[in-house]
């Protein structure tokens, strides 16, 4: 379980989702892609990419984490490293954003660079 305070995880895991939606509706304002979905509500956020699936991550209060269920990995857990400044993934030793950009870039044909660690 995260040490971080409970003001200090929700600013970080708000800005982390903040952050996400933006650029994931730039990505989609930006290329056609078929039924690309965002949405953003009540602290979780689905990326929906048709036939390549669905993305859901949200925010989980009572770990402190970010938990991520991705269509091509599966289900994960995400502590935030304050010494790196990311969301790490103990078990995969790989970073939220690592794992977004890999995964959605290979969903989407083309090379995205999203702002999370």
């Amino acid at each position: 379980m995260s040490l971080l305070s409970d003001s200090i995880y929700y600013e970080k895991s708000s800005e982390t989702l903040e952050r996400l939606t933006e650029s994931l509706e730039d990505i989609g304002d930006q290329m056609e892609i078929d039924d690309y979905d965002i949405e953003y509500s009540s602290g979780v956020l689905t990326l929906r990419l048709g036939v390549k699936g669905t993305y859901v991550i949200n925010k989980q209060p009572p770990n402190k984490q970010i938990w991520l269920s991705s269509p091509v990995s599966g289900p994960e857990r995400y502590d935030f490293d304050s010494e790196h400044g990311a969301w790490f993934c103990r078990q995969k030793d790989e970073s939220l954003g690592t794992l977004l950009n890999r995964e959605i870039s290979d969903a989407l044909g083309v090379e995205i660079s999203l702002p999370v660690k």
